[in-house]
């Protein structure tokens, strides 16, 4: 049996042996390859630790990182069928199982994605709720969108409105809450009660038919059909089945009516207070005591395809866009230009050197983009310049890597705006809730927002092809994006921004009669926390 003293040598040994593989391969760098850049379901060594003068080694700790960091810090993957939901769940369910609320939380997000297989709502509502519990705000989150949707739950807007004020640690007093909850219930109400106008004029309709029918029976003297053909037309026949849609529609209007009765009494929301501007100078990245941290954009542009239709406009669209941004907005600035799928995940994956808890991240992309209808969903894709026609997506980049390296990113504000084809596929999210209402952007507002973490989406549609062309020398939205920006002269949260967009698309694309509708979302399983991103111009003053 080897002792306490032989297995510590043994560690240190086996550390030093593996220490020296890692610096000698140092001295001779690999090209990166595609699948080293992806975001796999890592699962690292314990860890070697000492209590007292016992040695010992720690659990297996489940991680999302990249295939390459997960096999420099020893860990383990699956190398093929990683989107497999026994492998991915065999990462995360022993973790899961002992109670941890992110464990708990990717469990779900596992089982609500399918993984190969189709959705089981039900049993993502089960682990989300098991780290609701536990207030894990993630979960939270997610939970709420399935009650938003109506998947595994039956359909209950004004609770998911209440998880989601809960994941992003509003009060019940919140005025925010307060008239987004306000607003919700009206609408629910107004629902049940049309729902009950309808069945009480089906009733009373039914009910005349029903004593219409029972009059002409008493007046009747003939004998009662004798065959399954002649009770067609027997009068008891036809009254017992009034009767029978009479009962069920007083049971349906019975249970809109409890529903109306169970919905809770909201206070009325006080007016919000109006705020004192600031008018003192601003600091570059800073308005008075706002601190909005540092500013970097990585700005995608690609045009000239090798193997399909090339475009007309991202070009032009990636240096206007980093104009604006690095000259009326400090922003600092990577544009890349007919990128590879390598070079656009690598530029994602090297923002984790430099982007700092506190900073804003912008990514701009104007390319192709593409979706596959799988057995069970619609996945959506941006496609680097090396791409090949559909349906051959070998190099395609798929919305949830993207969605996985804004999640690893510790940036707390990150902004995706994205004008391509099907884009609005990047988030599963089904809208953006609680802007800033009817308050406006206030400084109380933007003071509230600036601690959470935030992951957005901007697209220039949602799962449809949109315009390359149109805006002159950019795309319709494009144009409509960067001239909002240009012409804004104040602190402009991305809602208020959105919505300047959506008007001049809708006109343009009106006038060129073809409809384009950008959306607006958080990025679901990004790491949204109700936050949102600003854009600040250099000589901002409140």
């Amino acid at each position: 049996m080897i002792d306490e003293y032989r297995l510590v040598r043994m560690i240190i040994v086996i550390a030093s042996v593996w220490l020296f593989a890692i610096t000698a391969g140092a001295t001779a760098p690999v090209a990166l390859r595609r699948e080293d850049l992806e975001i796999v379901d890592c699962l690292l060594p314990g860890q070697v630790r000492q209590l007292g003068t016992m040695t010992y080694l720690t659990p297996r700790r489940p991680t999302h990182t990249t295939a390459s960091d997960c096999r420099i810090r020893g860990g383990e993957y699956v190398a093929f069928d990683r989107a497999d939901l026994k492998s991915a769940l065999g990462v995360w369910l022993p973790a899961a199982q002992a109670g941890d609320a992110e464990a708990q939380t990717n469990v779900a997000e596992i089982y609500e994605r399918g993984l190969g297989t189709p959705p089981n709502y039900e049993s993502a509502v089960m682990w989300y709720q098991k780290a609701a519990d536990q207030k894990y705000s993630r979960a939270l989150f997610n939970l709420g969108t399935l009650y938003e949707q109506g998947l595994g739950v039956e359909q209950d807007k004004l609770k998911a409105l209440n998880l989601y004020r809960q994941a992003w640690g509003l009060s019940e007093d919140s005025v925010m809450y307060q008239s987004a909850a306000q607003d919700q219930q009206q609408a629910l109400r107004d629902e049940l009660q049309k729902q009950l106008t309808e069945k009480d004029g089906q009733l009373q309709l039914l009910q005349h038919q029903l004593d219409s029918l029972q009059q002409k029976q008493s007046n009747q003297t003939s004998p009662a059909p004798t065959s399954k053909a002649d009770s067609k037309g027997d009068p008891k026949a036809e009254i017992e089945a009034l009767k029978k849609w009479i009962a069920q529609l007083e049971a349906d209007r019975n249970a809109s009516n409890a529903k109306l009765a169970a919905l809770p009494q909201l206070r009325t929301p006080a007016a919000v207070a109006s705020q004192p501007r600031i008018t003192s100078q601003a600091d570059l990245r800073a308005v008075g005591n706002l601190q909005f941290g540092r500013y970097y954009a990585l700005i995608i542009g690609n045009q000239h395809y090798e193997l399909i239709e090339s475009l007309k406009t991202p070009l032009n669209d990636a240096e206007r866009a980093a104009r604006v941004l690095h000259d009326k907005y400090g922003f600092t600035v990577l544009v890349l230009k007919d990128s590879s799928d390598v070079a656009m995940l690598k530029a994602l994956n090297d923002l984790n050197d430099v982007l700092k808890p506190e900073d804003n991240l912008l990514i701009y992309y104007a390319g192709h983009g593409a979706r596959l209808q799988t057995n069970f969903d619609v996945a959506g894709y941006w496609l680097p310049i090396n791409s090949e026609a559909p349906p051959k997506d070998t190099f395609w980049v798929p919305n949830e890597q993207i969605t996985a390296h804004l999640a690893r990113l510790v940036a707390k504000r990150i902004l995706v705006v994205a004008d391509s084809c099907y884009a609005g596929l990047l988030s599963a999210d089904p809208s953006y809730l609680f802007a800033a209402g009817s308050g406006g952007y206030t400084r109380e507002y933007i003071a509230y927002k600036l601690p959470k973490r935030s992951r957005l989406l901007i697209s220039s549609g949602g799962d449809e092809p949109v315009l390359d062309s149109g805006g002159g020398a950019n795309s319709v939205f494009a144009q409509a994006f960067i001239s909002e920006l240009e012409a804004n002269q104040g602190i402009l949260p991305t809602p208020e921004l959105f919505g300047r967009v959506a008007k001049r698309v809708a006109a343009a694309a009106a006038q060129g009669g073809t409809p384009e509708k950008p959306e607006f979302k958080s990025i679901k399983g990004a790491g949204h926390e109700f936050g949102d991103f600003f854009f600040v111009p250099k000589d901002t003053k409140l």
